[in-house]
């Protein structure tokens, strides 16, 4: 039985503020991607997919079609996409199904994320101190990194400055206005060293993508791309993560490390072989941190390949050509499936007016959120 999984199939919505309800965005980015595909729903004989905050994927095939396949629901935080793409590729390789659906979705409601501390295996009195605030922590944790490393405040100006660039080109980003590192850096600190422009918001938008076996990929429409590897992992003792009520001495692990060296190994591949990527950048530090931790650069070189233009849509290493989170916004259920649509894309060559140049071949995706979960991609075309 062949190992491969292809995507045959992609579809997104929009991202940002909506009429519509997270269900209905759900029942577009699907049908989205069966049309790239070229295939019915009924031709699909599995389906993984969730929402933080939105509804029941499974629900969908009210609308979708009672054909009676296994649909299972999927929540996992930030990596809710990543986990329902890790499912449906586990689906196929054990010969479950050969045509399966991955979908993500949300829609927030204005403000920040307003988590409950007891849902996260944490005393009342985390909440009642301020720690449950996300934009405490990543002020915290990148402050932490620039002072070990080096890294400037310009340096996360300049990666917010690229995302809202990179968001001008991409017809379904949310933020779409360009602005410039001193805008950025002029725009309110919110927790220092994090400005206003820096931070993602929290929004509304799917994505959705058909899987599938070799043999079944003959007879679909869309372009195939391979996917070499989906891997999920979790937080190891020593970590700093969101949620996390302390930290030990020593060394720091990080999950981001250790999931991303997994699916490169898996995918028989490297940093150096990636043409295009995308980051977690819930604001600009974390896609600073980003970088070192899935191994494009060591620890404090993003001060020179930032400024160098190197993760810019003409650089030597493109990140979040579509503006990331930063232009997007995060639905939380749709984020890691948004960024593998993005990456389809990119290897396709249809990415339009942020087509990386030259045809793209290797292409990897990194997530990551509370309380230490990550999911990251591979894939070729």
């Amino acid at each position: 039985m062949s190992s491969d999984v292809l995507i045959c199939g992609a579809g997104r919505t929009p991202f940002g503020r909506s009429e519509a309800t997270g269900r209905q965005l759900a029942l577009a980015a699907v049908n989205a991607a069966l049309t790239d595909a070229g295939i019915e729903w009924s031709r699909v004989r599995a389906a993984f997919g969730g929402s933080d905050s939105a509804g029941l994927a499974d629900t969908l095939v009210a609308q979708l079609g009672l054909t009676g396949l296994p649909f299972v629901n999927v929540k996992n935080g930030c990596a809710t996409g990543g986990s329902a793409l890790v499912s449906a590729v586990n689906a196929i390789r054990s010969g479950m199904a050969d045509v399966v659906l991955a979908v993500g979705f949300d829609k927030h409601p204005r403000g920040a994320f307003d988590p409950r501390p007891e849902d996260w295996g944490l005393g009342a009195e985390y909440g009642s101190d301020g720690l449950m605030v996300t934009t405490q922590f990543f002020g915290m944790k990148i402050q932490r990194y620039m002072h070990d490393h080096g890294i400037t405040p310009r340096t996360l100006a300049l990666v917010a400055e690229k995302a809202y660039r990179n968001g001008g080109l991409t017809p379904e980003a949310w933020r779409r206005e360009p602005l410039s590192a001193a805008e950025i850096l002029a725009s309110g600190m919110v927790s220092d060293p994090l400005t206003r422009y820096m931070f993602c918001s929290p929004g509304a938008g799917a994505a959705a993508l058909v899987l599938c076996s070799p043999e079944a990929a003959r007879a679909m429409d869309g372009p195939p791309v391979t996917l070499r590897s989906a891997v999920v992992r979790t937080r190891r003792f020593g970590s700093f993560e969101v949620f996390s009520p302390w930290i030990p001495g020593g060394e720091l692990t990080s999950v981001s490390r250790d999931v991303s060296a997994a699916a490169f190994e898996e995918a028989g591949l490297g940093p150096g072989d990636v043409d295009v990527c995308q980051l977690q950048d819930t604001e600009s530090g974390a896609e600073v941190m980003h970088l070192a931790e899935c191994g494009f650069c060591e620890d404090g070189e993003q001060e020179r390949l930032v400024a160098s233009g190197a993760t810019g849509i003409g650089g030597t290493l493109p990140v979040n050509t579509d503006g990331g989170c930063i232009a997007n916004g995060e639905p939380i259920g749709a984020s890691g499936l948004r960024q593998v649509y993005e990456v389809v894309q990119q290897l396709r060559g249809r990415a339009g007016d942020r087509q990386v140049p030259d045809r793209p071949r290797i292409g990897f995706t990194h997530v990551y959120g509370a309380p230490g979960v990550s999911a990251c991609t591979v894939l070729s075309r």
